[in-house]
């Protein structure tokens, strides 16, 4: 019983990764097919990765994508990094309440997100474009940065710092020699993290955009109403490596004690 129960388990368990990770097989595969048409095989080739290096469109959002992404990750480390040591370090009476604003941006649905983010655009009258998507990424995004670093400042042990302190060197120095090398780690895991968020969020985006300020995963939206073509299976390719990629480094980075 107890063989045929793990044998079930493990059919379970094939079948799950099999739903969540065949269709993105089946894209990697396609991307590579020779055909124009994604549902006909007809041999390897590397036409649609060339195809795609001339096709402005899409370079012109990606190119968008990367702009975004750099900006909303730098703002929102920087920012998120000076919050949790501030949460570490202050104590106020609304701190705990504080805390639980943090969570917010994380637990909201997107869809509502965008909605607030929308109309209160509208209310400060910001015209919607490269300012309004790098505003609205920080804000469901630094609260990755503030709970991660914080998390590792509380691994840190305040006697460490204090030593420094005793031993004459200034807030500054202890912060440079000491708390940044052991919050590095956390720092950049966070960043990676911010970072694939930020490149492939559609649907706060397909909001808070301009007309000028189309990203990637957007121009790909509009382009799949007509037709699927090898060049989206491509680039789609090419982000997903990019993505998975900062997300283990960033995993890795998390485990560094």
């Amino acid at each position: 019983m107890r063989t045929a129960g793990n044998l079930l388990f493990k059919i379970y368990i094939a079948s799950v990764y099999a739903f969540l990770y065949l269709p993105i097989f089946v894209l990697i595969i396609l991307s590579f097919n020779k055909s124009r048409w994604t549902t006909i095989w007809e041999g390897f080739s590397l036409q649609w990765y060339g195809k795609l290096i001339t096709n402005k469109i899409l370079l012109n959002s990606l190119k968008n994508s990367l702009i975004i992404a750099f900006l909303a990750t730098f703002i929102s480390t920087v920012f998120g990094t000076i919050g949790a040591m501030a949460l570490r370090k202050l104590d106020f009476k609304l701190k705990e309440s504080f805390k639980l604003i943090v969570y917010l941006p994380i637990i909201i649905p997107e869809i509502v997100l965008a909605g607030s983010l929308l109309s209160f655009f509208g209310f400060v009258k910001i015209t919607l474009g490269f300012t309004t998507v790098i505003i609205a990424h920080v804000v469901f995004s630094i609260s990755y940065v503030i709970l991660i670093v914080l998390a590792r400042l509380q691994n840190i042990e305040r006697e460490i710092e204090e030593s420094a302190l005793d031993l004459g060197a200034n807030e500054f120095e202890v912060f440079k020699r000491i708390t940044l090398p052991l919050l590095s780690p956390a720092i950049i895991s966070a960043s990676l993290i911010v970072f694939t968020l930020s490149i492939d969020d559609y649907l706060i985006t397909s909001f808070v955009s301009g007309v000028a300020s189309t990203t990637l995963p957007l121009q790909i939206y509009s382009m799949l109403k007509t037709s699927v073509t090898p060049e989206i299976n491509a680039i789609s390719t090419i982000m997903l490596l990019t993505t998975t990629t900062a997300i283990i480094l960033s995993q890795k980075l998390l485990m560094t004690k």
